[in-house]
C-alpha cells in the first residue's frame, strides 16, 4: 500500500499493526479498534508512515535492505526535517532510533520508543506498549498550535 504497518480492507491485520491499535485503545479516549488495517485517513490527516526499506519479500524481514532504500528515505526524513513547520517524529524500534540524527531536535519532537512488533526485543529500549506516544504527539502539536491528529479509523 505505500504505507508502513498498513493493509488493505479485507486482508487480516498484521500483528504489529494489532498492536499499535493496542496501545491507541490505551491511550486514547475514546479509540475503537477497527476491524480493518487501512491507514490511509493517516495519510491524508498529515501522518507520514515511513519505512527506512520500502520493500520486503513476503515473510522475509529486511532481506531488501541492501536495495539503498536508506539513502531514499533518509533524504525524506531530512527533507522533512529540514523544510517543515514543526513535526513529531516517533521512531519506533533500534534501527529507527538511528535515524534520529537526521532530525532537527531544536524545531521538531522526536519520541523514541520500542517497535510494535510482537517480534521486538523488549529490553532494547522502552517498550511499545505503555508509552503514550499517540497522546505524547497531540499533546506537543496542541502545545504549538497545531491540530492534534484524530487516530480514529
Amino acid at each position: 500500500m505505500g504505507l508502513s504497518f498498513s493493509v488493505p480492507k479485507g486482508i487480516k491485520v498484521p500483528p504489529s499493526l494489532k498492536n499499535i491499535y493496542k496501545e491507541l485503545v490505551q491511550d486514547i479516549s475514546g479509540f475503537k479498534e477497527p476491524d480493518h488495517g487501512c491507514l490511509e485517513k493517516w495519510a491524508k490527516d498529515g501522518v507520514l508512515l515511513l519505512n527506512a526499506t520500502l520493500t520486503v519479500e513476503a515473510g522475509q524481514q529486511n532481506n531488501h535492505a541492501s536495495f539503498g532504500w536508506q539513502k531514499f528515505t533518509d533524504h525524506v526524513i531530512m527533507t522533512v526535517s529540514d523544510r517543515c513547520s514543526p513535526a513529531v517524529f516517533m521512531l519506533w524500534g533500534g534501527f529507527a532510533h538511528k535515524k534520529e540524527e537526521l532530525i532537527d531536535n531544536n524545531k521538531h519532537k522526536v519520541i523514541k520508543i520500542g517497535h510494535p512488533s510482537p517480534l521486538s526485543n523488549p529490553e532494547s529500549f522502552p517498550k511499545f506498549k505503555g508509552s503514550r506516544c499517540f497522546s505524547e504527539c497531540n499533546k506537543f502539536l496542541t502545545q504549538i498550535n497545531q491540530t492534534p491528529i484524530d487516530w480514529s479509523l
